[in-house]
């Protein structure tokens, strides 16, 4: 299990660290994901060299503070100009480039006279224009706001658009000084995107993940089958697919709640791409792309939450069937908080024992554990890939959301935060501990929303706080006062 862990940790910061800090920095991205990698292979060096002798805490938290203080000095030295470590999108990253008088006049976008018709485009009454700054890569427009800012935004918008047709993508954005401006970036100079739906990919991937994952079904449904009964009797293989077909429901419900709510808003997205992984779980999830901008926070927030809360409610008839046809089993005098299916502490979390108390009733006491049905293992997976999208980081689900909710900064502030109290929760939930180092090393800020000032109304912001409530009772274990009431304290005879 340590090396499948240690493999996955590999491939995940790989694909971290070559889309995000090859974007920020010329510091050759491989060097970057070694420096990462040191602690996992100094663990896979002890294990070959000392078994299963646990590695020592402190020496294993001096090799993460020395790895991370490596990855920070070799991202800075090779910073690129104009972005700011955060590994922002080309909009955000050209409101951050240099300020020199002579790169200003080198790189000016517009001349005398179309800066008097950019002048023009803002009414006094509802955004009185007080500077123009011209920087590489955008135009930033300085003000004073005196309107709501939808109605700001789109009448600035539509002013700029009738004098310089399609020329610019004019976003509205908070300040450091909780002012908002405008920022005006050439269509010319953002990124070019090429084909949006790759139809044969997609289904290449969706049928590779339906193989991957029904054998890793087939292995936790009989695992004590032997490559020669396999071999002998193939349709055994069959066995897999309740797993492999609720699995890839979940996870392919969650993604086309993305890709609806995306569709709606008119924001172009990908085909659902899965992941196939021939080991394990048998997938690594799926996920869409989204190819244009978030046109506002109120877009951010629904598309950012469609995911997570689609998902769940797939997740909950397919776990509540699953518990149905699991087992009750005498608790392991081992048993921890883990995620041992064949024998499963119902106190793992909140919201899956709250579940389990509703199938198993009083016949669910503290001396007992579940061995699950391969469904419920799926459900089981469902409530945890709910609760790791939820986590508000950066450009996860949960990231968006809080972005949507409190803004940019404040947003990027939570999702801060919310790392290291992620990684004080896995001491308490082992099975975190993965995921609060990835997280750890994901950029905490979001990308912004053209209209990035826009705020959401009441039900949306109850909406989200209700989502990161669900977060909490799914990754907190059961306390001692609430087992009490979920548990039975001594079976019933």
């Amino acid at each position: 299990m340590t090396w499948i862990s240690l493999l996955l940790l590999g491939i995940i910061l790989l694909l971290l660290v070559r889309q995000s800090a090859s974007r920020i920095t010329r510091t050759p991205w491989w060097l970057l994901w070694l420096v990462l990698m040191f602690p996992a292979f100094f663990i896979a060096i002890w294990t070959l060299v000392k078994g299963n002798q646990t590695v020592p805490t402190l020496l294993l938290v001096s090799l993460f503070i020395l790895s991370s203080f490596s990855y920070v000095i070799l991202l800075r030295r090779g910073q690129i100009p104009g972005t700011n470590g955060s590994s922002p999108s080309p909009e955000t990253a050209a409101l951050d480039t240099a300020t020199e008088k002579e790169s200003e006049i080198e790189t000016k976008l517009l001349n005398r006279d179309e800066e008097a018709q950019l002048q023009g485009c803002f009414p006094w009454g509802l955004y009185y224009l007080q500077q123009i700054e011209y920087r590489p890569q955008a135009v930033i427009c300085r003000g004073q706001m005196r309107g709501t800012s939808e109605k700001v935004f789109k009448t600035i918008q539509d002013n700029i658009t009738h004098r310089f047709g399609d020329r610019f993508l004019v976003t509205f954005q908070m300040g450091l000084s909780n002012k908002p401006f405008f920022a005006l970036i050439p269509r010319s100079r953002l990124p070019q995107v090429g084909q949006l739906h790759r139809p044969s990919l997609s289904l290449f991937l969706f049928l590779m993940t339906l193989l991957t994952t029904t054998m890793a079904g087939l292995a936790l449904a009989q695992p004590d089958l032997t490559a020669a009964e396999l071999s002998g009797n193939p349709r055994l293989v069959l066995a897999g697919l309740p797993y492999a077909v609720s699995l890839m429901a979940i996870l392919g419900i969650h993604e086309m709640g993305h890709f609806l709510a995306a569709r709606y808003y008119q924001i172009r997205a990908t085909l659902p791409y899965f992941i196939p992984l021939p080991f394990a779980l048998g997938t690594l999830g799926a996920f869409i792309q989204m190819r244009s901008p978030i046109p506002h926070r109120r877009a951010l927030f629904d598309v950012g939450i469609a995911g997570p809360i689609t998902g769940f409610l797939a997740t909950i008839p397919l776990l509540v069937w699953g518990l149905s046809q699991s087992e009750l089993v005498p608790l392991p005098d081992s048993a921890t908080t883990g995620l041992d299916v064949t024998a499963l502490n119902p106190r793992l979390s909140i919201l899956f024992a709250v579940f389990c108390r509703l199938i198993f009733g009083s016949e669910l006491t503290t001396l007992t554990a579940i061995d699950l049905h391969p469904v419920a293992i799926a459900g089981l997976l469902g409530l945890v890939v709910t609760a790791l999208n939820l986590m508000p980081v950066g450009q996860l689900d949960g990231g968006h959301i809080v972005h949507a909710m409190y803004g940019h900064r404040v947003g990027a502030m939570i999702g801060q935060i919310s790392r290291l109290l992620v990684l004080v929760l896995s001491f308490i939930q082992p099975w975190l501990f993965f995921w609060a180092i990835i997280l750890f090393f994901m950029p905490a800020f979001d990308e912004p929303a053209v209209n990035d000032v826009s705020e959401l109304d009441n039900w949306r912001d109850g909406l989200g706080l209700i989502a990161l409530a669900l977060l909490i009772v799914i990754i907190f274990p059961v306390p001692d006062p609430l087992s009490q009431i979920l548990l039975t304290t001594h079976p019933t005879p």
